[in-house]
């Protein structure tokens, strides 16, 4: 009961604290401390021992547990290649038939649809990861030759649809990227490309659009878009072009947006380049157009929403605004024996020509002369017929330009004639407006500087054919020249030596666009005011004259 007390240590943990109080209680003569130290001394040295034989202890369990991932992994894998095996066994098998079948020629496009349609389905990793559908691609390449030998796509839009369909759910890629470069898209350029080449270079009529677009339209979900692209910039844009340069507005009776328009959903901008060609040729027949002719509004209308607003609105302005106005002067107001031609020839492009335009038209050869003539009317006070003529001109304008009517300008020139009559009603002087002088000057100002205009471009272009552009004196003929630009004043000149004058798409040189001047490529330099034509030698600066006479130079050539 009185001897050392026996402890039990359960851990290092215990064992350690039991040192520490062990020694607390040790005085500074403990007995034998030599041998209490070396005690303590192999203690810390089994207390490492038997740390690292638990830290070996800990890495030969986390071995034997990668180990059986692994054999566990190596057993996947063995199943998983042993299937693969199978699988291509069987593959092997399938393509071995068709191979047999194509020996003996049984092999039918049916069949080969079949049989690939079920690899896939049933092997669809091998199917991919193999490239099933290149070694599918090149069996039905044969066969299906055979089923487009002698077809006229134009004639039967729809042959073999049906069937290039199937094919394209078997050849056709996952990737939508490789779209160019699928076996599809290869049969589709091998078998179908060909013979919409064939017929669309040889037999196809582009003023007869229908065949192509019905074609192009009973094959739209199944031309890759490679394809769509090759058919549209080697068969359709070409015979387009042809058509364009050789359609004349004065001898043909169908319009030629009846088969250009159709083609704005498939080419869009694409056409540009044709529309400098159509604008050069109307403008060729417009010269001799008269206001009373309504068939040049049916070619022009519709080219409305087509052309850019600024080439729409030049064209306009240059050729048929000129003309309009020489009618609506020579138009009369005459309420005793009212005719009404020369006015609805003008207010019949209300839709067409820009509102601006229309209404300083109306405000300076038509409503002077109206409100002249309600003047005069209402000098002898005859108010209810005065009244009647004014509302009948109202409902004119209503039925004939309702558009015009709602214009704040126009409905201004009304107003002016409405208080003229509030005036002669009131028993008060009527006093003529000062408006319609006002507007009878700004006109002919505006007109005297159009004029002015043409009168400057025309002689810096016959400047031109003497002088080489660029120089101090042309710089300041430039500038006489108003608000033309360059490009301008070239297609003027172009015009009226009857050349087309037209940009180059895709080309350019050092970033400026190069057109066509003829027969001769050329750019302008509108910074600097000079323009540059192709020679033998390259590129070299030249004046109007110049280019015409290379123009004509190679127009001699090819003769």
């Amino acid at each position: 009961m009185t001897g050392p007390e026996v402890r039990i240590c359960k851990n290092m943990e215990e064992l350690i604290q039991l040192n520490a109080e062990e020694k607390a209680r040790e005085s500074d003569d403990e007995p034998m401390p030599e041998l209490q130290y070396n005690m303590k001394l192999i203690l810390e040295l089994d207390r490492h021992d038997i740390l690292n034989i638990r830290g070996d202890l800990e890495m030969e369990r986390v071995k034997v547990a990668s180990l059986q991932s692994e054999m566990e992994k190596l057993r996947k894998d063995e199943g998983r290649q042993k299937k693969q095996m199978d699988n291509m066994k069987e593959i092997t098998a399938v393509l071995d038939r068709i191979e047999g079948e194509i020996a003996a020629g049984t092999l039918s496009v049916e069949s080969l649809l079949n049989e690939f349609t079920e690899l896939k389905i049933k092997y669809r990793d091998e199917y991919k990861l193999r490239n099933l559908s290149c070694i599918a691609c090149g069996y039905a390449l044969q066969l299906v030759t055979r089923v487009f030998q002698g077809w006229d796509p134009l004639q039967d839009a729809s042959h073999g649809v049906q069937l290039m369909a199937s094919l394209k759910n078997l050849l056709q890629r996952d990737d939508p990227y490789s779209d160019d470069v699928s076996p599809y898209t290869k049969l589709v350029m091998e078998v179908v490309f060909p013979a919409v080449r064939i017929c669309g270079t040889n037999t196809w009529n582009p003023r007869d659009p229908e065949p192509m677009l019905r074609l192009l339209e009973s094959w739209e979900l199944l031309l890759p878009p490679s394809v769509l692209r090759s058919i549209l910039d080697n068969v359709i844009m070409p015979k387009l072009s042809c058509a364009v340069e050789t359609w004349d507005p004065l001898k043909e009776t169908v319009p030629i947006h009846v088969w250009v328009h159709p083609w704005l959903p498939l080419l869009g901008q694409k056409l540009e380049s044709l529309y400098y060609t159509i604008r050069f040729k109307l403008g060729k027949v417009l010269h001799a157009w008269h206001p009373s002719d309504a068939s040049a509004y049916a070619i022009l209308a519709p080219w409305k929403k087509v052309f850019d607003p600024d080439s729409w609105e030049h064209l306009l302005v240059q050729f048929i605004v000129p003309k309009l106005e020489e009618a609506l002067l020579k138009f009369q107001v005459d309420p005793a024996n009212q005719k009404l031609d020369e006015f609805r020839w003008v207010v019949s492009w209300a839709t067409a020509i820009p509102s601006r335009h229309m209404v300083t038209m109306l405000e300076v050869g038509f409503f002077p002369k109206w409100q002249q003539v309600l003047y005069h009317w209402l000098c002898s006070n005859p108010i209810e017929e005065v009244t009647q003529w004014y509302l009948g001109w109202k409902e004119i304008f209503a039925a004939e330009a309702a558009e015009l009517l709602a214009n704040n300008r126009i409905r201004y020139q009304f107003d002016i004639g409405l208080d003229m009559m509030d005036q002669a009603v009131e028993g008060k002087k009527v006093a003529q407006s000062k408006a319609v002088e006002n507007i009878s000057y700004r006109h002919v100002t505006e007109q005297r500087q159009f004029e002015a205009q043409r009168k400057a471009a025309a002689a810096y272009a016959q400047q031109q054919a003497s002088a080489v552009m660029g120089s101090g004196a042309q710089a300041d003929c430039m500038d006489g020249a108003l608000e033309m630009s360059m490009k301008e004043i070239i297609e003027a000149y172009a015009q009226q030596h009857e050349l087309l004058f037209k940009p180059k798409p895709g080309r350019s040189h050092n970033g400026l666009q190069i057109y066509g001047f003829g027969n001769v490529s050329m750019y302008m330099d509108s910074l600097n005011k000079r323009v540059f034509a192709r020679t033998e030698a390259g590129w070299s600066l030249v004046s109007l004259n110049q280019l015409l006479e290379m123009h004509h130079k190679f127009a001699s050539k090819r003769r």
